[in-house]
């Protein structure tokens, strides 16, 4: 192989795998403005399992963060423009999109309550969590 063919071998390798990163997955599936949600979500989530205070808390949020065990072991989920028709408690928040939260917190077992879905609202600083949902984790029969 010619020192040109190598180096265009090289970039095109290397702008592949720039393409299939989470983030331009996100964008390719969810758009510019879902990436950003999930993105936001997987730093929350991130923070609030370490003990961290996140930075992406609105001033005036009304949030049950709850603790960092809540938020260990959960992940983002499906971003959606906010929906008041699904969300009757949140729409007076005025939240612009919600997502749910995939997995369980570490031992969770039936009666466990864990965050479920996130509420934000648009700023000019970016995304902030105006609000929480929290499920309850049922046993199956």
């Amino acid at each position: 192989m010619t020192r040109i063919r190598r180096a265009v071998y090289g970039l095109s390798v290397g702008t592949l795998a720039a393409l299939l990163t989470g983030c331009a997955i996100d964008s390719l599936i969810w758009g510019n403005d879902g990436a950003q949600v999930i993105q936001t979500t997987e730093q929350l989530v991130s923070d609030m399992a370490s003990g961290e205070t996140p930075d992406t808390v609105c001033e005036d949020s009304v949030a049950d963060l709850g603790s960092p065990s809540d938020w260990s072991g959960r992940s983002a989920g499906e971003p959606e423009e906010f929906f008041a028709g699904h969300w009757v408690d949140q729409a007076a928040l005025d939240p612009q999109w919600s997502i749910n939260l995939e997995g369980l917190p570490e031992g969770a077992v039936p009666g466990t309550d864990y965050p479920g879905d996130v509420f934000y609202r648009e700023t000019d600083d970016g995304l902030c969590v105006i609000d929480v949902s929290w499920s309850t984790l049922f046993a199956v029969n």
